[in-house]
C-alpha cells in the first residue's frame, strides 16, 4: 500500500484474473475480509448458464470442505428453482 493508498496487484494474480494496468477494480466487504473484483467482470455479467456453472462449482467446493456427499438439489418446499431465480435476476 502506497502513501496514496494505492495497492499493487501481484502479476500472477493480475494474469489469472485478467486485470490490466489502469483497470478499475471493486473492493467489496465480505465479513472479516475484502473481495477484490475486476470492474469489467461486474459490467460484463455472465450469462445465466455460466453463473449457474460457477454456483455449482462453488457449491461442490463447499460440500467438499464440509465433507458432504453430492446429492441433487431439492426444490421441495422452496417454490422456485435456481434457473428461475437467475432468469428473474436477468430480467431486472
Amino acid at each position: 500500500m502506497t502513501s496514496k493508498l494505492q495497492v499493487t496487484v501481484p502479476k500472477a494474480i493480475a494474469d489469472r484474473y485478467r486485470i490490466a494496468p489502469g483497470q478499475e477494480i471493486e473492493w467489496l466487504p465480505a465479513g472479516d475480509a475484502i473481495r477484490v473484483v475486476p470492474h469489467a467482470s461486474l459490467e460484463a455479467r455472465a450469462d445465466a448458464s455460466r453463473r449457474l456453472d460457477l454456483f455449482d462449482r462453488a457449491t461442490e467446493r463447499q460440500r467438499a470442505r464440509d465433507g458432504i456427499r453430492h446429492r441433487e438439489p431439492s426444490t421441495a418446499g422452496r417454490g422456485w428453482t435456481r434457473e428461475e431465480l437467475y432468469r428473474r435476476d436477468s430480467a431486472g
